[in-house]
């Protein structure tokens, strides 16, 4: 009992120390939960959008067939209400909207919400053209089915089509806190505010980092661990608004681990750009880019040793390579 006496006593200490600690008005010291986006909400709008985008491939646990009108009705409603909700809230991060009142903050998050669901076929048009990039570009993909409740390329090419268009909305926090999600799903990293174009097509995908203002072309096709991302950050808030990643033009692939740094480098139409090269200047169109091969060297363990030992007839010997 006395030990726990002073277990109790020591955490009531501590906790008073944590409080003090929480008045020093710093930016960590923050309090009020309710003044960002929930982060929870988000996804499940994500998630929800995902349903209006594939409405044959992502179903509600309340699904009947015989009423997919009325599905997709309150599925959008559903979106529209609490998109706009969470679109009040970021707005405040906004200058202008700042010191506006909440009913002036609200009639512009709703309009903003319409603006984005009334873009939901066009975002449909880019993520079919999508699907096709990855269908006509994996062999390993024996339908369509697959890519789309499999592929966590196309799953994070999706969400980054439906936070983009938000981000174009000049909607704060919100299209980020989608990508963040889609990139603890998938392991692919890209900014909502770079421009890709249709038919993109990231196989296997985990590792690739898009930066803010890189552009991507048509047909473009990226392998994993690709970094298409800004020479230098050292200017901190002062690059903000600049070009500080790539532009990578039609029908370029870019193949595992490569790097392409830079807001003035250009890769040109129809490069393909080898494993592991890191570029930092533009390349002209119809390049074709590679790391030289090293030198393969390769030896066998009777090479090293000489024959087994008939005294060792599992050959467990030490250290040969």
């Amino acid at each position: 009992m006395a030990n726990e006496k002073m277990i109790s006593e020591r955490i009531m200490k501590i906790t008073e120390s944590i409080l003090d600690d929480y008045k020093k008005g710093r930016d960590i010291d923050k309090m009020d939960v309710f003044s960002q986006p929930d982060s929870e909400a988000v996804q499940d709008i994500a998630m929800k959008l995902l349903n209006i985008l594939f409405p044959g491939y992502y179903r509600e646990k309340n699904y009947r067939s015989y009423n997919d009108n009325s599905r997709i009705s309150i599925l959008i409603e559903d979106v529209v209400y609490n998109l706009t909700k969470q679109i009040t809230i970021a707005l405040r991060f906004r200058e202008e909207y700042a010191n506006e009142s909440e009913d002036v903050i609200r009639d512009a998050s709703e309009e903003i919400a319409l603006t984005f669901i009334g873009r939901i076929p066009k975002i449909r048009e880019y993520v079919d053209t999508d699907m096709e990039a990855f269908y006509q570009g994996d062999p390993a993909a024996y339908n369509k089915e697959e890519i789309v409740l499999c592929y966590p390329g196309l799953l994070a090419s999706t969400i980054n089509r439906l936070a983009h268009e938000l981000f174009l909305l000049k909607v704060p926090l919100i299209p980020r806190m989608m990508t963040e999600y889609a990139h603890s799903r998938t392991g692919i990293d890209i900014h909502p505010g770079a421009t890709i174009g249709k038919y993109f097509f990231m196989d296997h995908g985990t590792g690739i980092v898009v930066g803010e203002t890189s552009v991507i072309g048509e047909h473009v096709k990226i392998y994993q661990g690709v970094t298409i991302g800004a020479l230098s950050t050292r200017g901190g808030q002062s690059l903000r608004g600049s070009k500080r990643h790539p532009t990578i033009e039609d029908d370029v692939t870019i193949y595992a681990g490569a790097s392409i740094l830079g807001g003035e480098t250009v890769i040109g139409k129809g490069s393909v750009i080898g494993s592991n090269v890191f570029i930092t200047s533009s390349v002209k169109p119809g390049t074709r880019m590679s790391v030289k091969t090293q030198e393969l060297v390769i030896r066998h363990r009777e090479e090293i040793e000489g024959p087994r030992d008939h005294a060792d007839p599992d050959g467990k010997a030490q250290n040969w390579y």
